[in-house]
């Protein structure tokens, strides 16, 4: 799964997969939720899911750089960029590792 991209299908199919509605149904839910993080992006600047992690715009300004080809220095405009934090929960489950807040033995 290394090499492979999950795309809006991916996701789509999994719903249509997991909860059984229609493949049209699927794909059109997938696709309001992510016009909703989007649009709370835009709006709000962050969005938090809980045990995944948390989306924020962050405000970049104003820098001087370089093109790499000429040496020249080249202004860089100020910009919005999107970061994301993961959670505990996640980089547990990335390494391999109990999530944080479950002792052992339970379930």
């Amino acid at each position: 799964m290394a090499d492979r991209t999950v795309t809006r299908a991916h996701l789509a199919e999994a719903v249509f997969q997991e909860v059984g509605l229609s493949r049209s149904e699927s794909a059109a839910l997938v696709d309001e939720v992510l016009d909703r993080v989007s649009d709370a992006l835009v709006t709000d600047g962050t969005v938090k899911i809980s045990s995944f992690g948390t989306f924020a715009v962050r405000q970049k300004g104003e820098r001087l750089g370089r093109n790499p080809k000429t040496g020249e220095e080249v202004p860089i405009l100020p910009r919005r960029v999107l970061v994301f934090r993961p959670s505990q929960v996640l980089k547990a489950r990335l390494n391999g590792e109990d999530p944080p807040g479950e002792a052992e033995g339970e379930a």
